[in-house]
């Protein structure tokens, strides 16, 4: 039996995000409460679930409602669950997975749809998410400089940071040996070029489509003319005024669409362990 219950939508504090009650994950999802649950993910752009129990089976189905679920190109998944990655952070170790402002798989031809992030295990304090409203940022900028924008694009690729990847060896794409990486060497290989102002295909809301990290230029332009509007792009989407700051429990879960939200994880727990099961959902070509 399917569930039929409506889900209640709480905004929270902060210039994004919903927190979603009344649904419990393990059961199984009707086609009405995943459209109950889209349009709440496109109104709000991150939604936020606590108190549920998900085993990473449990987790991919409920992600595959969604959309196809993706492989990730530079850690290995969980033994029997290819989609579902582990992210975690020992006690002893100082580098945390996601810690800089950026947007999933920017750097596929086709980025992510969404990313669905469970919490196994949080700290007794820190290790939030900090969530950025690219929508947000682009309405709040003068009509010139939104016009600007709007005519440029940039060129995304990880070649920058697979150096030291292959350095650290095992877990080099996390700086985590805790998490034993992969390098999918067709990725390095490639260099996709998107807007620098996505038009969201669902809601025609045009955003700020940008991850510092996976970037060092734009389209037919040096790494040296680029840099400064790309670190002034990073600061202006990341003020307070456009973020949500998300606190973890055990059997969280945040759910956010990539096509107009970036996100950084804080590395604020030294001595503590932080694990999480991550998947993302395949999108399409951003336009």
């Amino acid at each position: 039996m399917t569930q039929q219950q409506q889900i209640q939508v709480d905004p929270v504090s902060g210039a994004l995000g919903a927190e979603i009650s009344g649904v419990d994950l393990r059961a199984p999802i009707g086609d009405d409460l995943v459209e109950e649950i889209r349009s709440a993910l496109l109104d709000n752009h991150v939604l936020f679930f606590h108190d549920q129990e998900l085993d990473p089976e449990a987790q991919a189905k409920v992600g595959a409602r969604f959309g196809e679920l993706e492989d990730y190109p530079f850690v290995e998944p969980l033994a029997g669950h290819p989609k579902v990655i582990p992210v975690i952070k020992e006690p002893h170790e100082t580098s945390n997975f996601g810690g800089g402002w950026h947007t999933d798989l920017i750097y596929r031809p086709q980025p992510s749809m969404a990313t669905m992030l469970y919490a196994v295990e949080v700290p007794k304090r820190g290790g939030d998410t900090l969530f950025a409203d690219g929508v947000l940022a682009f309405r709040a900028l003068s009509a010139r400089m939104q016009d600007l924008l709007t005519t440029l694009r940039v060129e995304y690729n990880v070649r920058h940071l697979a150096h030291t990847m292959i350095q650290r060896g095992n877990g080099a794409s996390t700086g985590n040996r805790s998490m034993p990486s992969r390098v999918d060497k067709a990725v390095l290989d490639t260099s996709p070029v998107h807007p620098l102002v996505r038009t969201h295909p669902e809601t025609g809301e045009r955003a700020l489509y940008f991850s510092r990290e996976h970037t060092i230029n734009f389209e037919d332009m040096t790494p040296g003319e680029s840099r400064p509007l790309l670190d002034w792009l990073e600061s202006h989407m990341t003020q307070p005024v456009f973020t949500t700051r998300f606190h973890w429990r055990k059997g969280s879960i945040a759910f956010w669409d990539n096509r107009c939200v970036s996100h950084c994880a804080l590395n604020d727990y030294q001595g503590e362990r932080r694990h999480m099961h991550r998947l993302t959902i395949a999108g399409d070509t951003p336009r």
